[in-house]
């Protein structure tokens, strides 16, 4: 099978084969973790069932006794004992109890209107949808267990290459993980695999002799690889046989597959959860792996079977290709299936999409994917909301929720490293809708206060007056309070825009960040928008405006759709159901712009106001070519212009405080 790589490329089955395919440079950017080289290798594991394994682990039953996670009436989490039984998500829990008898139905945990922040699973739980509010922390904090499982098991690995020997043992990276969600992790094995390639086989620490571009590998010294029998292999594509000739790619793959069955068996045995795993050359494969064979088994995907393992799939289950891209290409093409549009060649599909969407759509289909696995698994914003049936009417009751939705976001704070200074957020937002119409508010959380339950709260209910005092606040059908603008490591020094303000808006600031919780209630959210201090901010002054109708309309669906983080009422859908996903709160805070009245997501706001500034310098110095020095008025006004612009002219008067430094 041909590698995306420049070197000239050998079939990896032809017995004549004098040497490997694979370059000692290859080598060196698999120690990397590159996404350049063939070598790489990544895995994806998912926890079966998470949400059912869960409640199975908490209750301690059996491994064979049905069980489903029920949310009112819905279930969003079946295990496998149940599902042989034909009960899917699509049948309400009294439908279950019929086709099962013996069925543990256990419903989730819920807050409840009137008893504080306080979770608890309650008996009763599924007939008071109007009274409680799902909480999803039980989850959370076994993904968190069995995260740690996870790395420790993975460290093991690392230290037993790093205390190696030879000149790379050392140098050894740790292996990427990325959290995609609740129960599933993507994991770069690429470091780990080349500290044991180099243990195994000693010939490889050698190097290049020459260009260690075109040099290439020795054959490996082994004419038979054994694969584990509880291993699902995916077989060679049709050109390819199932020879006695492994190159070192295969030998990647098959040190990947024993790396992952070691996790995946670390957590079983600390935790008693079962987990999939898919191991394969790039994050798409290995994702589609991991859900082959379900439950607790693994699929191995070489490179020479990619071919064969994606022209069985669907293109619209691959991820981009799921959504309008994927109607498309079915559409132009008339089918869905990957082997039928690896027929197309290149030019047709450019034909028909944009250059770059081809070109793409030509390499993801031959299972060509660059992407990497982010290790950063921080998030970005956290978002507690209740959809409201039948609609509250009055601010008592709203009250009660904000209490609950400031306890459940505190709760996770304090999870995420909030004691510890490691990080805070500077922003809480709330989003309260009555019918079709969403309304959402902002403010900036203090820098000199401790944040709390009780400051949340505040600061929610702030937003909420303000919400009332505009109209047409009442019947609510949902409200939500979320936090974000994260930021690591904050000390109690005085926040750097503070500094760069002048005049009433310093006085503003340093008020603002000296009031108590009580004075909060009186606050009315801030117009004026604060000088930029981002770094990247300079590169926004001349980016164009986004165009009208860009902008991603905030709409009862799209509402529904971020609610379904927190709160599962709609779909019920087991596959990760995570609330802390990054767009959370930038895709509900909507900004309308005073100036050109467009509407568009608060976190396009400061590139938005970036514009107009950036617009109206432009406008001065036109207006100054266009005026004439020697006409006093015409100085004068470019003078007092240039003043109202932040003193940018050298002709103005000084601004008090400042000083005009005399030259030569």
């Amino acid at each position: 099978m041909s590698h995306s790589s420049p070197e000239p490329t050998f079939s990896s089955s032809d017995p004549l084969r004098p040497e490997s395919q694979f370059t000692y440079r290859q080598l060196q950017l698999l120690r990397h973790g590159s996404t350049a080289t063939p070598l790489r290798v990544i895995a994806h594991i998912d926890l079966d069932a998470f949400y059912a394994q869960c409640e199975m682990v908490r209750l301690g039953k059996p491994r064979d006794v049905p069980l489903a996670v029920q949310q009112w009436d819905s279930l969003i989490a079946i295990n496998y004992p149940a599902r042989a039984s034909g009960i899917t998500r699509m049948i309400s829990a009294g439908e279950a109890k019929k086709l099962c008898p013996e069925i543990v139905l256990q419903h989730v945990a819920t807050f409840r209107e009137g008893e504080g922040g306080k979770w608890a699973y309650r008996d009763d739980a599924f007939n008071r949808v109007s009274t409680d509010k799902v909480c999803l922390d039980p989850y959370r904090a076994e993904s968190r267990k069995i995260l740690k499982v996870m790395k420790e098991e993975l460290s093991g690995w690392h230290a037993k290459v790093c205390g190696g020997e030879g000149p790379h043992a050392n140098a050894v990276q740790q292996p990427g993980l990325e959290k995609a969600s609740v129960d599933e992790v993507f994991i770069d094995l690429s470091p780990i695999v080349y500290g044991v390639l180099l243990e195994r086989y000693p010939e490889l620490r050698a190097g290049a002799h020459g260009d260690d571009r075109v040099a290439r590998l020795p054959t490996p010294p082994t004419t038979a690889l054994v694969w584990n029998a509880e291993d699902c292999l995916v077989d060679l594509d049709e050109h390819e046989t199932e020879v006695d000739d492994p190159d070192w790619d295969d030998i990647a793959i098959l040190i990947g597959s024993e790396v992952v069955r070691s996790v995946r068996k670390a957590v079983w045995d600390n935790l008693g959860y079962t987990c999939s795993g898919g191991v394969a050359r790039n994050k798409m494969m290995a994702k589609l792996g991991s859900a082959c064979n379900k439950p607790n088994k693994q699929t191995i995907i070489r490179n020479r079977a990619v071919q064969n393992f994606l022209g069985g799939f669907k293109f619209t289950k691959i991820r981009m290709l799921g959504g309008k891209l994927g109607d498309q290409v079915t559409a132009m093409f008339g089918t869905e299936q990957v082997s039928d549009l690896l027929k197309i060649p290149l030019e047709q599909l450019r034909a028909k999409l944009d250059d770059d969407t081809a070109t793409w759509l030509h390499g993801i289909i031959r299972g060509d994917d660059r992407s990497e696995v982010n290790s950063r698994t921080q998030i970005k914003s956290m978002l507690s909301a209740k959809s409201f049936r039948p609609s509250i009417n009055n601010i008592d009751q709203a009250e009660k929720w904000l209490r609950i939705f400031a306890a459940d976001i505190y709760g996770r704070l304090v999870e995420d490293g909030l004691l510890e200074h490691r990080r805070r957020p500077k922003t809480v937002a709330l989003h309260h809708r009555q019918g079709a119409q969403v309304r959402s508010r902002q403010i900036p959380i203090p820098g000199s206060s401790p944040i709390d339950e009780n400051l949340l709260f505040n600061l929610g209910l702030t937003l909420l007056r303000q919400v009332i005092v505009d109209g047409r606040a009442w019947p609510c059908a949902n409200l939500s309070l979320s936090v974000g603008g994260f930021e690591d490591g904050v000390s109690k020094n005085k926040a750097i825009d503070s500094f760069l303000l002048r005049g009433e808006q310093a006085k503003s600031a340093q008020n603002t960040r000296s009031l108590s919780t009580d004075d909060l209630m009186d606050i009315q959210q801030p117009s004026e928008k604060r000088l930029k201090t981002d770094t990247d901010g300079i590169r926004r002054f001349f980016a164009k405006p986004p165009k009208a109708g860009a902008s991603p309309q905030l709409t009862e669906s799209t509402l529904e759709e971020a609610m379904q983080g927190t709160e599962l009422e709609q779909s019920g859908i087991e596959a990760s159901p995570e609330d802390d996903r990054p767009q959370s709160a930038d895709a509900l805070s909507v900004y309308t712009c005073s100036r050109c009245g467009k509407s568009l997501p608060e976190h396009e706001r400061a590139e938005h106001d970036d514009w107009h500034f950036a617009k109206d310098l432009v406008d001065q110095e036109n207006q100054a070519t266009r005026s004439s020095p020697q006409t006093p008025s015409s100085s004068n006004h470019g003078a007092s212009h240039s003043r109202s612009r932040g003193g940018r002219s050298s002709r103005g008067k000084p601004e008090r405080g400042q000083t005009r430094l005399k030259f030569g």
